[in-house]
């Protein structure tokens, strides 16, 4: 299974992006999808994260400027930024717990490659 992000850029102060993540391989479910974000020197931090219950958490610094979305026919998980501040600047990477086609009953834990948002002041 392999996660591919897109949607990364450059983008100025109150600006707005759309990162988009695609699961693609023997995918039976997906289950918890999510965003993250890593700045050099800095732990890897939860941005949002949904289930398949479409329960959704958010970080503090991104509540009400962040929305995430999935839809589970085309298995894709997208974050849409809004108002986008300079400490937003960061490598987001998109996260899935995946259940694979075959006899395995565990989820796996899968990461995408990252896309780089820069937002300039």
């Amino acid at each position: 299974v392999q996660l591919v992000e897109s949607g990364g850029g450059l983008v100025q102060l109150g600006g707005s992006l759309r990162l988009s993540c695609a699961a693609s391989g023997d995918i039976l479910v997906l289950n918890a999808l999510g965003w993250y974000r890593q700045v050099p020197g800095k732990q890897r931090e939860m941005v949002a994260t949904t289930d398949r219950g479409d329960v959704t958490l958010y970080a503090d610094s991104v509540k009400g400027r962040f929305t995430i979305s999935r839809d589970d026919a085309k298995n894709m998980v997208d974050l849409q930024m809004s108002n986008l501040k300079p400490e937003d600047t960061a490598r987001y990477y998109c996260y899935a717990a995946v259940l694979e086609l075959g006899p395995t009953t565990e989820y796996r834990e899968v990461w995408g490659q990252g896309t780089l948002v820069a937002v300039s002041s």
